[in-house]
């Protein structure tokens, strides 16, 4: 277990990216440097064989290298002691300290200082005012003011919806359970939130109401959160043509009647304007569903501007992506319905939480762009800038129309030969159908000198348990008869040899570009667009269109990586240039250190599903991406990433 100061040693390690002298460590403690010295030998011990290690260079300073990050992220979470002031666990990277900064900000009224910030923190003052340059940045966009006062400190101002957005985005991103919720909501007690959620229910009920899960806990979320701002006298604000223009719908009537019940059973007035504003969450939540709207009411909504607005959507992105979808009905049914309720909450200024959208981005990256592309549409028809949680939405219901369109990929051709008899046999041929299921069709087994009379036109390759010494027509495998890891790496290595290597089928030793040092993402998508620009490879406008892309929703996606793109393809071929870097840079909300600029072929925009598919087999794992970053040449980097393309879930 860390000892405090051995903490506060690793929050400044953690938060450095050039090697710390034990004189300035010493400081931050308070102790000697010979005590630094001591305590840096069991910190050394204490990380040791749990991703990291402590480098000691002589004259510089301590530098810590993590070499495997989840292994190293699950020791701080194994290690990290409670604060008993405030019953939490310390954040220990940087980015864990901005959402825990934002939290604070959002939930106190008064000044905080920097300084009290960072002794929360255990991290020095300098640390914590370079994470407040991303603070600020999010709060920016977000349109809420943080105000200083000399003496005093920092606080935000800001409307009353967006505070309560931010409230329900950092407090509850990712909390779609109810249950949990329930228990763990930090302003109310646990039976009015179950009173919030039972009311709600009733009038659902009632009405006749349907809502999604996740849109239901988003309702329960913002209600709670008026229930404990009202009580605080923190008030939302309305134009008055907007309040009469939402009371006379008629979700105001159930707003109306939650609003009554919730003043009886918790104890809260709500004035007009916050009736309002619970309407506007109805009105945002409520879920059309083709089998159980009205046929009239759904006809009625194909036909109207809804209609027409999905109708373009849909021909934008079969234009620009080629799918096969522009004759989805189920396609142009499911956009109307999301796109009513879609289009009040934007309307009226109302964001919804999606706890599934970066999920959503990682897995269905071709359903995700032909969101990106509706979003253009929508703000080009209507004026409205839609919000990355939102494209994420519009992307389930295409992913769902790709899903119907799909076609089962042809699995490879095999003959067993086993020469041990028909026991033997079967077992290796049930061991390779558990492995190899989705991409081997097992066609027959035989013994060795039976092989001469099968058909070898109607396969692919044969698996053999003894050697085959004169040429065949396929390809031969051969394997141990009870089937083992090594086996199965061999016969993954050669159907991924047979699709051939992604590296060198999609770039090369041109094209790759390592231990760079760049600031901000900016730079590292215009050095390798002018590289690319000098070979000819791609057209004018090139950076700008991914700059519009990055604009509408940042290509991050965790654990140090960035696939940026176009917004639509625009080459010849089908192409990635990769850039490592020397330190991480910010890249949205996120640290990134490893970038992958992908360019699809014009009019086949699958293969940007089956790049992210490559990519993310592979750079879903730290300890590889720790590698990647650290090859200093193509050939150390190439060897890397085939090594892992290979070894991922053969049957996946």
């Amino acid at each position: 277990m860390l000892n405090s100061r051995m903490r506060i040693i690793l929050q400044e390690l953690l938060g450095a990216s050039s090697p710390l002298t034990s004189e300035y460590l010493a400081k931050v403690a308070s102790v000697t440097s010979r005590t630094i010295r001591h305590d840096m030998r069991m910190l050394e011990e204490a990380v040791a064989g749990h991703g990291a290690r402590i480098e000691s260079m002589r004259g510089t300073g301590y530098l810590l290298k993590i070499i495997d990050k989840e292994k190293f992220k699950n020791f701080l979470t194994d290690v990290a002691e409670i604060d008993s002031r405030h019953g939490r666990i310390i954040p220990l990277y940087p980015e864990d300290r901005v959402r825990y900064m934002i939290r604070r900000l959002l939930l106190t009224n008064h000044y905080l200082k920097l300084e009290d910030l960072a002794d929360e923190l255990f991290v020095s003052r300098s640390t914590v005012q370079m994470d407040f340059k991303a603070v600020k940045k999010i709060f920016r966009s977000n349109g809420i003011e943080i105000v200083s006062k000399p003496n005093y400190g920092i606080k935000i101002k800001g409307d009353e919806k967006k505070l309560r957005f931010m409230l329900s985005e950092y407090l509850f991103n990712r909390r779609d359970d109810i249950h949990r919720l329930i228990t763990e909501f930090p302003f109310l007690p646990s039976r009015e939130i179950a009173g919030i959620q039972r009311i709600i229910l009733e009038k659902m009920g009632r009405y006749g109401l349907v809502m999604t899960d996740i849109a239901l806990t988003n309702l329960i979320v913002h209600i709670a959160i008026s229930c404990a701002r009202i009580r605080n006298k923190n008030y939302v604000s309305m134009p008055s043509v907007e309040e009469k223009e939402i009371m006379n719908k008629r979700e105001y009537k159930i707003a109306e009647e939650i609003v009554r019940q919730l003043e009886k059973e918790i104890q809260v007035k709500f004035p007009p304007q916050e009736i309002a504003y619970i309407t506007l969450h109805l009105l945002g939540n409520r879920l059309f569903h083709e089998d159980r709207t009205d046929q009239e009411e759904v006809k009625s909504l194909l036909d109207g501007p809804p209609g027409e607005l999905a109708k373009e959507i849909i021909r934008r992105v079969e234009e620009k992506m080629h799918l096969g979808i522009a004759g989805d009905r189920k396609l142009a049914i499911s956009l109307v319905l999301h796109l009513e309720p879609a289009i009040n909450r934007h309307r009226f200024g109302m964001n919804l939480r999606n706890p599934l959208l970066e999920d959503i981005k990682t897995n269905y990256p071709l359903a995700f762009e032909a969101g990106v592309i509706a979003s253009t549409v929508i703000q080009e028809r209507l004026g409205i800038k839609i919000e990355e949680s939102e494209i994420g939405y519009l992307a389930i219901h295409f992913g769902a129309a790709i899903e119907r369109r799909k076609r089962p990929s042809p699995r490879k051709r095999c003959l067993i030969i086993c020469a041990s008899g028909a026991g033997s046999a079967y077992l290796l041929m049930y061991k390779i159908k558990e492995a190899f299921g989705s991409k081997i069709e097992i066609v027959d087994t035989t013994g060795y000198y039976n092989r001469k009379t099968f058909p070898f036109g109607e396969i692919d390759f044969i698996i053999s348990t003894i050697p085959i010494r004169e040429p065949m027509n396929v390809p031969v495998i051969q394997v141990n008869t009870i089937l083992g890891e090594g086996d199965v790496r061999k016969i993954a290595r050669f159907l991924s040899e047979r699709d051939g290597n992604p590296l060198e089928k999609y770039s090369g030793k041109d094209l790759i570009f390592l231990q760079k040092s760049f600031a901000a993402k900016e730079e590292v998508i215009s050095f390798l667009c002018e590289k690319l620009k000098e070979r000819g490879m791609i057209p004018d406008g090139f950076f700008d269109s991914v700059m519009e892309r990055e604009e509408i929703a940042p290509t991050c996606f965790g654990n140090l990586v960035a696939i940026p793109h176009p917004m639509v393809p625009q080459t010849d071929t089908t192409f990635w240039s990769v850039c490592t870097l020397k330190k991480p840079i910010q890249w949205s909300d996120k640290r990134v250190q490893l970038v992958f600029l992908l360019s699809v072929q014009k009019k086949n925009a699958k293969d940007l599903q089956e790049m992210y598919k490559i990519l993310i087999r592979v750079l879903d794992d730290p300890a590889i991406v720790q590698q990647l970053v650290k090859a200093d040449t193509y050939e150390a980097f190439a060897s890397v990433f085939y090594d892992a393309f290979v070894k991922e879930t053969p049957g996946a």
